[in-house]
């Protein structure tokens, strides 16, 4: 039996309705400030849920470097890089800088000297990470120096990243070999931070970020090594591309290379090759410039697809998988 919607008591004037833009968040099982007798959850907390949790499939996009954001927050172990906020520095805040990863997995951490680290490969409580990033950064810039902040959920309609960064300011990743930029003096570290030091340095890949190309990253795992290029390009368009130079067989980054498929990760493809062992990253500086030009060229071109180019296509649509 359907329950019945509460009534307001008699002799009680209705409660005065107000537009959606005005609605104030209040408790799930509160009356709901819009008048309507339905508690908030079911009225207009319903659509407030939804905002919070619908997924946006580009967290980055507007954001410069949005290729090395993807890459930092999926593929890089340590790395660190300065973000410049759209309206200056607070006072007390002498620079921001975006981590990978924090000691005990913060979401932000204030130091003692007032600067602030943004860790990026965090669990996030909603489908939007610009949006949970920005409220962590804003929550941060305030915090007691030499105090790490909690994860907390971000308000629907708080900003994102895009409204606190400055949008004309470059992006330079610097990829570290393990964590001690997590603290200033690693020797005087707590024995908490120490420790978390240690596991996660033993845990990194070795990590380098090519320079002649944006956001390809060359990596050692213990069977082979790998390139892992994130690309900013529209997804059909670059898979033309790359049939078409797959079909050619100009796909490889040189002898013993091999495009092996790709991934996609935050709205970007990223491709992947595999790479001999003894393949180290400035040996594959230079056959990836080259490679970018090829793929310019691919990029370009409007004709059809032939036999051969769908049938590598298809290989490659194959060959991909999701991770966000």
């Amino acid at each position: 039996m359907a329950k019945k919607r509460p009534q307001p008591a008699r002799g009680t004037k209705p409660q005065a309705q107000v537009t959606d833009g005005e609605v104030p968040v209040v408790g799930a099982r509160e009356p709901c400030p819009c008048g309507s007798g339905r508690r908030y959850k079911a009225c207009h907390g319903r659509a407030a849920a939804h905002a919070v949790t619908e997924l946006v499939q580009r967290p980055f996009e507007g954001i410069a470097g949005e290729s090395d954001w993807v890459a930092l927050r999926e593929l890089v172990p340590a790395a660190t890089a300065p973000l410049t906020l759209k309206d200056g520095l607070p006072d007390g805040v002498p620079s921001v800088t975006l981590a990978t990863v924090l000691p005990m997995a913060w979401p932000a951490l204030r130091r003692d000297d007032g600067s602030v680290l943004l860790g990026l490969q965090n669990d996030t409580p909603s489908g939007d990470l610009s949006r949970d990033l920005a409220d962590t950064l804003r929550r941060a810039l305030t915090a007691e120096p030499g105090t790490p902040v909690a994860a907390e959920r971000a308000p629907a309609d708080g900003p994102r990243l895009q409204d606190l960064l400055a949008a004309d300011a470059s992006f330079e990743p610097e990829v570290h070999s393990g964590f001690e930029f997590w603290v200033p003096d690693a020797e005087n570290a707590t024995p908490e931070v120490s420790a978390s030091l240690e596991r996660a340095n033993a845990a990194a890949i070795p990590t380098v970020r090519l320079s002649g190309v944006d956001a390809a990253y060359w990596c050692e795992t213990p069977e082979k090594n790998h390139l892992r290029w994130v690309m900013p390009h529209a997804e059909d368009r670059l898979l033309d591309a790359l049939a078409r130079l797959h079909a050619a067989g100009t796909s490889s980054l040189g002898e013993g290379t091999r495009l092996v498929g790709s991934f996609r990760a935050h709205g970007l493809m990223v491709p992947v090759w595999d790479l001999p062992s003894e393949t180290k990253a400035q040996d594959i500086e230079k056959p990836a410039a080259e490679f970018a030009e090829r793929l310019a060229g691919a990029l370009a071109s409007d004709a059809p697809l032939t036999p051969e180019e769908r049938r590598a296509r298809g290989g490659l649509t194959n060959r991909q998988v999701t991770l966000s």
